[in-house]
């Protein structure tokens, strides 16, 4: 995640600082996979100063799935030394866009009509066989690829 108040950081990009929040209930799948291919796309893009990355669940897991981390390792990924956590309201209403994965009990009411909330619907890769985390995969990538395409246009 990067601190907006980064010393280092240029004054006018944390003006314009894009908060971007990737949750579901246990954040132990695909907001895990959002996140990390999200981070990818920041740096890919040159958006490192501009884009702030937030992700956690409303009920987190202890660690995040198996077949989860098993298929971000194919793609160049080690998701095996992160942790689920909690997100607060308080930081979704800090978000511009928040994408929940299809789990999330989110009422839209509750961040606020300025934050973009977005229902992905995908399927819980938990306890799915390799090939369709994989697909539940390849989906997050293209819908973080998309939503980065997005935020490069306004």
């Amino acid at each position: 995640m990067t601190n907006s108040t980064d010393p280092d950081s240029d004054t006018d990009a944390t003006a314009d600082t894009i908060r971007i929040a990737f949750m579901c209930v246990r954040n132990a799948g695909r907001s895990q996979m959002a996140t990390a291919f999200a981070e990818r796309e920041r740096e890919r893009r040159g958006l490192t100063g501009r884009v702030e990355l937030l992700t956690g669940g409303t009920a987190p897991a202890e660690h995040v799935h198996e077949e989860v981390v098993e298929v971000m390792r194919e793609e160049g990924f080690d998701l095996s030394d992160r942790t689920p956590r909690a997100i607060t309201i308080e930081e979704l209403r800090s978000c511009d866009y928040v994408a929940t994965m299809g789990c999330s009990t989110l009422d839209v009411g509750e961040v606020g009509e300025d934050v973009d909330v977005r229902d992905w619907a995908l399927t819980d890769p938990d306890g799915q066989e390799l090939e369709d985390v994989r697909e539940i995969r390849d989906e997050i990538e293209g819908r973080v690829a998309d939503l980065f395409d997005e935020i490069e246009r306004s």
